[in-house]
């Protein structure tokens, strides 16, 4: 036992310098933004429920910040698309796609609700890609409507 509590120190010592070497908290500039961003996987429902829904779209990578929104404009009339959705997404820039996901909550049951998608950077400038209006139905209460998988 006296021969662990050295050891213990040691150890404890050496892994509390880690986080400070400068290697470990690298941060990479953002990358160069891709000069067209096109939706390459259509918007869709991966799942609905009579109070949620989440559409899910791919894009090429848009490249810039790390950080990046998409964006559901959506409506109950087709001509008034006022309601907005809105979930951040970190960018692998490894990447040469991006898949975004947004939730939509506090949707009324048996309701069609047309939409469209678009995504931003996170400091607001737009990607420059935008849907078509499309369309979902949200259930009766207490079902569930499981769209295609990725």
């Amino acid at each position: 036992m006296n021969r662990l509590l050295p050891r213990l120190a040691i150890a404890t010592a050496v892994a509390s310098l880690i986080p400070s070497l400068p290697s470990a908290a690298q941060v990479l500039p953002p990358v160069k933004k891709a000069e067209r961003v096109r939706i390459t996987k259509a918007p869709e429902v991966e799942l609905t429920t009579d109070h949620l829904t989440i559409i899910r779209w791919t894009t090429n990578n848009p490249g810039g910040s790390d950080v990046h929104y998409g964006i559901v404009h959506y409506g109950s009339d087709p001509k008034d698309l006022s309601q907005t959705a809105k979930n951040p997404i970190r960018l692998n820039q490894g990447h040469a796609y991006t898949t975004f996901r947004v939730r939509i909550y506090d949707l009324k049951p048996r309701t069609t609700y047309y939409y469209t998608v678009t995504s931003e950077e996170s400091n607001g400038t737009s990607d420059g890609v935008k849907s078509t209006v499309r369309t979902f139905t949200t259930p009766a209460p207490g079902e569930i409507i499981v769209g295609a998988r990725p």
